[in-house]
């Protein structure tokens, strides 16, 4: 059953959740059922801007119903955006904090619960929320995971302008922070970059769905309609909030930091597929806007950090049919294929087809393996190309140890397109053998996800292929068990320096014991474990050996011929039993201990 907390008489209300409503009796019930379910101390206002569809009737349902909680405003003929039902909404709110939500929207549970709880343990200012999209694109560079505090320079938070977020009203009010009335699209940009400006201190859940998006099936949202993103409208109205920010930043890195998101999603986007979608005449007013704003605001700092299309765009402003191109490129699918996979004289050949599709312009092609846990380690190689087909050979050994995924690099017009090769295969393309290339293990494999090309050095991920075998058992001094034995890994002989140590492990409990290995030329090695000290129980063998990555362990195999004979150890009192064996199958070499008192093996012998 769900519990709801709401603010009682006398009690200080957590969050005072403002909600615009216009039309939308669809979807009020599941948005305020959401509202309402949260385990906080909260209010709900929800401003109606002249509804006519029913949805008047149905907030004075749940007003009567939900005292306590729920408050409707009411503006008659208001219409516009939704600046002004939130700004009202806001004028009414209680609560320590401020959250606001589209009544076509919902939260997800415990999303102000948490949200809370991470702005009172850190005293923030905002909270973002993870948002999880339906039929409408979400953001998610910021999600990364959960951040106690985000610097506003150095993460990505800016990156998510709009409103649904949580807010100190205080902080609110001593700014003035409002929407901006008189815009139908961005009114939340103007609230939103105010609130950044003065926020202390900004945090981050992303572990948690906090708020869903949804798309009208109808389109009726002011976001869905023709025209919402007019680019030439949204350059004029995209001013107002750079100019708000200039003003509170001053010059240097964090200003850049901020510009740059600007000029990334908000300036040279409309470079990209609104370009494409307008008239000639139109192309150039968009162009010329974008002139404009790279006059006033495009800093070297700025420059510097813009990718490779953003620079070319920039360089091309008064080049129409070439911006036209370059939008082309952009929203073009990348097309490729794997046709071959296969190792030539430690050489990894990598072979396949690849294009953009509708583009038809001359091209170099190149193979890119970049490291999954490092982006700013790559290695390119650049591909024999006769059309569409290319051929790369990878020198495996220019590759670090970790994780590296594969992709096909298409250039054209000074700019790159990229995408993970693999998924799109021939049918006789197999996973090629792993080897051994100087002291590391190079495993090319398929993801599991999506099939996709990687290659895995030092077996971070992949399983690492070896076997290693003892040729030969006996007693030793000290009750130590003589080995011989000889190790291969991807079908050869590691150097000296990759072995270990030999680990005896306990099959029960888990418990392990380390021996020393000495290396032997050709892949062998030789130990002398002192089995006979082992506590009682069965233990198992391993050999563990380091290529390039984390240590990798194999089991040690064994024949029973190879296998020394037990032996009955005494030691004061304790009578011991060690007996070596190769496992039943597999052949793998274990030993059983068990330990014995003199009046045990008394009892045993007399009658």
């Amino acid at each position: 059953m769900a519990i709801t907390t709401s603010a009682k008489d006398g009690e200080t209300v957590d969050v005072s959740v403002v909600i615009p409503a216009r039309d939308c009796r669809p979807y009020l019930d599941r948005c305020l059922t959401s509202v309402l379910v949260q385990r906080v101390r909260k209010e709900i206002v929800v401003v109606d801007d002249g509804s006519t569809d029913g949805s008047a009737e149905l907030l004075d349902l749940y007003a009567a119903y939900h005292k306590a909680s729920v408050k409707v405003v009411r503006l008659h003929g208001a219409g516009g955006g939704a600046g002004r039902p939130r700004n009202v909404g806001l004028d009414h709110a209680t609560g320590r904090y401020v959250f606001f939500c589209d009544a076509d929207d919902y939260l997800g549970p415990e999303a102000l619960e948490r949200m809370v709880a991470m702005a009172d343990r850190n005293g923030s200012d905002i909270v973002l929320g993870k948002m999880v999209g339906h039929g409408r694109r979400a953001p998610a560079s910021m999600f990364a995971r959960d951040a106690e505090r985000a610097e506003l320079g150095a993460s990505a938070v800016y990156n998510s302008l709009s409103c649904f977020k949580l807010f100190r009203r205080e902080m609110l009010e001593r700014h003035r922070i409002r929407f901006a009335e008189s815009r139908l699209v961005g009114e939340d940009i103007y609230f939103t970059v105010h609130a950044y400006c003065h926020a202390g201190v900004i945090s981050v859940v992303a572990e948690h769905d906090c708020y869903h998006l949804v798309a009208r099936p109808d389109g009726s949202s002011i976001m869905q309609q023709s025209g919402s993103r007019d680019p030439l409208a949204w350059l004029a109205m995209i001013r107002g909030p750079v100019q708000l920010m200039l003003e509170h930043v001053p010059p240097g890195p964090l200003r850049d930091h901020l510009l740059l998101r600007h000029f990334r999603l908000d300036v040279l986007a409309q470079l990209g597929v609104p370009f494409l979608e307008a008239g000639q005449v139109r192309r150039k007013g968009i162009a010329q806007e974008v002139a404009a704003l790279c006059d006033e605001w495009l800093t070297p700092g700025v420059h510097a950090r813009l990718g490779r299309m953003g620079r070319q765009r920039i360089a091309s402003l008064d080049d129409v049919d070439r911006l036209g191109r370059l939008a082309d490129i952009e929203a073009a699918a990348v097309r490729r294929r794997l046709t071959a996979l296969r190792w030539e004289d430690g050489v990894l050949v990598v072979a396949g087809t690849a294009g953009l599709d509708g583009v038809h312009l001359p091209y170099a092609m190149s193979l890119v393996l970049r490291d999954r846990h490092d982006a700013g380690r790559e290695v390119v190689v650049p591909a024999a190309c006769e059309g569409e087909r290319f051929t790369a050979r990878l020198d495996v050994s220019e590759l670090g140890s970790g994780i590296w995924d594969a992709r096909i690099a298409i250039e054209l017009e000074g700019v790159m397109r990229t995408g993970r090769l693999g998924a799109d295969r021939d049918e006789d393309v197999t996973r090629p053998a792993a080897r051994l290339v100087g002291e590391a293990v190079v495993i090319p494999y398929f993801t599991k996800d999506n099939g996709n090309l990687s290659v895995d050095v030092g077996g971070h991920l992949a399983a690492v292929p070896g076997s290693v075998r003892v040729t030969r058992t006996r007693w030793a001094l000290g009750n130590r068990l003589a080995m011989d034995g000889e190790v291969t890994v991807g079908g050869s002989a590691p150097g000296a320096s990759a072995l270990r140590r030999l680990i005896w492990r306990e099959r029960r409990t888990g418990d392990e014991r380390a021996e020393r290995v000495v290396p032997l030329p050709g892949g062998g090695f030789a130990a002398r474990p002192a089995i006979g000290r082992l506590s009682p129980g069965t233990w198992d063998a391993y050999l563990e050996v380091v290529v390039g990555g984390p240590p990798a362990r194999f089991r040690v195999e064994a024949d029973a011929e190879t296998v020394a004979a037990p032996r009955r150890l005494w030691g004061g009192a304790v009578f011991r039993s060690v007996r070596p064996y190769a496992t039943p199958g597999k052949g793998r070499l274990s030993a059983v201990v068990r330990k014995l008192t003199a009046r045990t093996v008394l009892r045993r012998i007399l009658p």
